[in-house]
């Protein structure tokens, strides 16, 4: 792994409740309370599920795309070109946590 998956490594991992794996398809997966927040793919892209509406909103606002190769899943793809992007994979990170973190949040399944 990179500088750009252990700057955004070290951000999550300093979350409350957050824990780091190696994820099935490579890379390194981000749990919160034993829940799949989302995962990584090397220094170039993040993947997380959300709820399909949460997923159609943050792709028109611009924020995610797809996923990169399940499309109709639920999952979005967030790809990193530069440095100035980890910001954004952080930001979706983020909104997950708080998501999942929230006591009015239900975690639902794919």
């Amino acid at each position: 792994m990179g500088e750009i998956s252990d700057r955004i490594q070290q951000e999550l991992k300093s979350w409350p409740g957050v824990t780091v794996h190696d994820h099935n398809f490579g890379g390194l997966e981000f749990r919160v309370n034993g829940k799949e927040m989302g995962h990584m793919h090397g220094d170039e892209m993040v993947d997380l599920p959300f709820p399909k509406a949460d997923g159609k909103k943050l792709i028109a606002e611009g924020k995610a795309s797809r996923h990169h190769f399940i499309p109709q899943s639920g999952w979005l793809s967030y790809r990193i070109e530069k440095t100035e992007d980890v910001a954004g994979a952080i930001d979706l990170f983020r909104l997950q946590y708080k998501r999942m973190t929230s006591k009015n949040s239900k975690w639902w399944k794919l």
